[in-house]
């Protein structure tokens, strides 16, 4: 499952990343591969999102969040 598939209050463990140039500035900013997300609000347009990951919240485009793959969770 796709980190921009998932639905408010909805979350899973980051598995992997699609795209190695932005996995290398998402793991700087705490989205390390078996670290929890729970998607917290989406722009009213769609674009962009925040999730809550390490403990602070964290804006990304829809198209970034294509790029992280996730286990889902309950």
């Amino acid at each position: 499952m796709k980190l921009s598939e998932l639905k408010i209050g909805k979350g899973g463990i980051i598995k992997e990343f699609t795209d190695l140039s932005l996995s290398i500035k998402l793991m700087e900013m705490g989205c390390l591969p078996g670290e929890p997300v729970v998607l917290e609000r989406i722009a009213p347009l769609g674009d962009p999102i925040a999730i809550k990951v390490s403990g602070y919240q964290l804006s990304l485009r829809k198209d970034e969040a294509s790029k992280v793959i996730l286990i889902p969770h309950s």
